[in-house]
């Protein structure tokens, strides 16, 4: 009797955290939902204003920004890694700090001084358990970060890159390509090029090829090409900036939501297990109190 009470104890304990999961499952699904609606939302801006800076470096040759300045040699770099404050989303930030973590060992081997900001709790976490020195770290930005905390941060990068304190800036994020395709990345921000015109065409095949029939849109632009560029191109850096922390967003949630199903449909396989490991001892228990009873009236006659 014993085997068999301590067998319900542990399915009641495997019911409860099923529960558990299934809630926190149905909360991700609902957070990415909504992550994935901002993600869309911004992709055609970030889109667009890409292919104009492509555009107005195309008017002409000597058409420059200090942004978009390719630095040779790179004497001093900066990274961004973007992680989550909560735990149980399966391999999203184990992917990223791998990934982190050989990007930076291979600026240390290349003799590059390297600052190094994360944002997200599990990345401080496991770079300070790494001993690896943080020179920045921010843990406010949540499922929904919003474009006036990111601005903040892009500003002092920018300032930083024309100030020559920095050479480049690499950010190492969880890159949403579909529903059932993440993928960690590092993108280097600054300088800035144009060339996520092509890869954002390329998410949307269909799309990418009736751009190329048509052909590019033809402009004109007052007063010059350089002043536009010169509005244009810091904008362009804190919306892709901000589109690296959408996807991580939208990443996290699906996830988690995904980590959560697996240990939901994991419990009730348990449940299912200890429920029959349950039923071979009760049958066992039974039998045997049979026995007894048998042997007992035999032993009376």
């Amino acid at each position: 009797m014993a085997k068999a009470r301590a067998i319900i104890k542990r399915r009641k304990a495997v019911q409860n955290i099923k529960k558990i999961t299934r809630t926190m499952e149905l909360i991700a699904t609902a957070r990415f939902r909504k992550a994935l609606d901002r993600a869309t939302q911004a992709e055609a801006y970030t889109r667009k204003i890409a292919e104009i800076v492509a555009d107005l470096r195309g008017t002409s040759s000597t058409v420059a920004h200090p942004l978009l300045e390719e630095r040779d040699p790179v004497r001093r770099a900066a990274m961004l890694v973007l992680t989550s404050n909560r735990g149980l989303a399966g391999a999203y930030n184990g992917s990223v700090l791998r990934l982190a973590t050989r990007e930076y060992d291979e600026l240390q081997e290349a003799g590059t001084p390297t600052t190094l900001e994360v944002s997200g709790k599990r990345g401080i976490a496991f770079l300070r358990f790494r001993r690896i020195p943080i020179d920045a770290s921010y843990t406010q930005f949540e499922d929904r970060p919003q474009f006036e905390e990111v601005e903040v941060l892009a500003n002092r990068f920018i300032g930083q890159f024309l100030r020559g304190e920095i050479d480049k800036l690499q950010v190492v994020y969880t890159k949403f390509l579909s529903s059932s395709r993440q993928v960690p990345v590092t993108e280097t921000l600054l300088p800035m090029t144009v060339s996520q015109v092509g890869e954002d065409t390329s998410r949307h095949p269909a799309r990418g090829a009736g751009a190329s029939s048509r052909g590019r849109v033809p402009y004109e632009f007052l007063p010059d090409p350089e002043s536009i560029l010169e509005e244009i191109v810091p904008t362009s850096f804190k919306i892709r900036l901000f589109k690296c922390f959408l996807d991580a967003a939208v990443s996290e949630q699906i996830m988690r939501m995904i980590a959560m199903r697996g240990a939901t449909e994991n419990a009730n396989e348990m449940v299912k297990s200890l429920t029959r490991q349950y039923n071979r001892a009760r049958q066992s228990q039974i039998t045997r109190e049979l026995s007894e009873i048998i042997g007992g009236a035999a032993a009376l006659e």
